[in-house]
């Protein structure tokens, strides 16, 4: 103990500072935690951005890693993209989700080519939740069909957090996803049929709120009268 505060004494004071905040990342306690996340970002130091992927793909509190988020943003995205993207090969499916979340943070097209169909179809809901949300953010104008189409494709999956997670995204791409509402329309599978209309919805009326949305859906399966009241 006394050789590593004698150390530490030695040190120039950015180099001390950068130690502590290294330190802080992985104490025991969130909120020093998240003070040293904080910190990280509000000076960026290249330094500092294999430890914050790192943490991304182990962090247990969600606020905690939303600042991770935030302070990789504040450093050079030439630097983080590449390794976010290296992060998307990881077994671990919170590292997975975590670089899908920061790279449709950072915004950097360049990163689209990894946005790949296996991750939009992930098994795992959060992967693939993220996945979705990169896509719309990162999908060049010319592919946005063929997005949509991948989206589509997954209608009626998962519970209601999920499927309102791919209604936003469908709706994110605008009138392309219309043609591939109207297709799960037509769905034999009751679920896919009433995500679909509620998406559709969603996408006329903004504000008509998910639940109404999906509790109309219903009205209409039932009716088979889509766009009519009754």
């Amino acid at each position: 103990m006394a050789e590593e505060v004698a150390v530490t004494m030695t040190m120039p004071e950015d180099d001390t500072n950068t130690l502590r905040a290294l330190r802080g990342l992985e104490d025991g306690n969130s909120s020093v935690r998240l003070k040293a996340v904080l910190a990280v970002g509000t000076n960026p130091d290249p330094r500092f951005v294999d430890k914050l992927i790192e943490r991304c793909a182990i962090e247990p509190d969600f606020y905690v890693r939303d600042m991770l988020t935030w302070a990789l943003t504040r450093h050079s995205s030439s630097m983080t993209v590449p390794k976010l993207v290296d992060e998307l090969r990881s077994e671990r499916a919170q590292a997975r989700s975590q670089a899908l979340h920061t790279l449709s943070k950072i915004g950097d097209r360049r990163a689209w080519p990894a946005i790949t169909r296996a991750l939009l179809t992930d098994a795992d809901d959060e992967v693939a939740r993220s996945a979705w949300r990169a896509a719309v953010v990162l999908v060049p104008e010319e592919e946005e069909c063929e997005l949509a189409e991948v989206l589509a494709a997954q209608l009626g999956r998962g519970g209601r957090e999920t499927q309102l997670s791919l209604s936003r995204a469908l709706i994110g791409l605008g009138e392309v996803v219309v043609p591939f509402l109207r297709g799960a329309m037509q769905n034999q599978d009751p679920r896919v049929r009433r995500h679909a209309i509620a998406t559709e919805r969603l996408l006329r009326d903004p504000d008509a709120g998910f639940e109404f949305a999906i509790e109309e859906a219903k009205r209409v399966a039932v009716l088979g009268t889509a766009g009519q009241e009754g």
